[in-house]
């Protein structure tokens, strides 16, 4: 039996400054693809599991989640739930996750633990997208290792620049010792709104990094805030949303990035 090709991009979604619209990327952008008719697994690399709770999964209810599969205690696959969006997936988190950081630390391999299991299903998806900790520490470093590439939402404000440039730096610095692959895949401004700083830092991101900033922007939007509360993506809270819209024209614009025609949602 053959087999639809999947394109198999793995991208970390990652900024170490918190407050960014990582999880909200991460969770919109994995149900913006999975609308589209692509298939999707979302990693919960993050302690906290919002990514997890967002989803409407309880990272109390579960048999296992991550921190089994990087102890080596649990296959991916054991572990892997379903959610409400067809074509998605989840590789859940629970509290437990952060004693990875600890019990790994003395491990030769302890900086490859995800790029090797996720190896191992990786051909299943057409993206995997890992949602990573506000930090430069051992969970984020797994998710650069098993990257093709970075995604970095960046809210438009005041020091917006500095701390790109860092989590730039620490790119590179992966790039060169551990990922030769890894690359900038884009770069989103979150958080967008009309006032004049939000539009100055824009424009400076631009002129910065040029084509590596995505053309979408995510506007700052009460109903992408209610969201998680409720359990769902925003595109199944409220599609007409402004900010389900931009999510929707995000993966649309990833899609012909990729040469590929976006498909109309489901």
């Amino acid at each position: 039996m053959t087999t639809e090709p999947r394109l198999s991009r793995i991208l970390a979604i990652a900024n170490q400054k918190g407050g960014v619209a990582k999880t909200t990327t991460a969770v919109n952008l994995a149900t913006a693809f999975a609308a589209c008719g692509l298939r999707c697994l979302l990693v919960d690399l993050d302690p906290q599991a919002n990514a997890t709770s967002g989803l409407g999964i309880d990272p109390r209810s579960l048999n296992g989640s991550l921190y089994e599969v990087l102890e080596g205690e649990a296959d991916l696959r054991q572990v892997i739930v379903a959610t409400d969006v067809p074509g998605l997936e989840l590789a859940p988190s629970q509290s437990s996750l952060a004693s990875t950081q600890i019990d790994l630390q003395q491990q030769e391999d302890a900086i490859e633990r995800l790029r090797s299991v996720l190896q191992t299903v990786k051909q299943d998806y057409d993206f995997v997208l890992i949602d990573c900790q506000p930090s430069l520490s051992l969970l984020p470093l797994n998710a650069l290792v098993a990257a093709d590439g970075v995604l970095v939402p960046l809210q438009t404000e005041y020091f917006a620049l500095e701390g790109l440039s860092r989590m730039y730096d620490f790119m590179q610095d992966i790039k060169r010792s551990r990922n030769p692959g890894l690359s900038l895949y884009g770069i989103l401004l979150t958080m967008v709104d009309h006032t004049n700083l939000s539009k100055q830092v824009a424009e400076d991101v631009r002129a910065t990094f040029g084509s590596a900033v995505f053309q979408t922007e995510i506007p700052r939007n009460i109903k992408l805030a209610e969201a998680p509360s409720h359990g769902k993506p925003i595109i199944l809270y409220d599609r007409l949303a402004s900010g389900s819209k931009a999510y929707m024209a995000l993966a649309a614009e990833i899609l012909t990035k990729e040469g590929l025609r976006p498909r109309e949602p489901a």
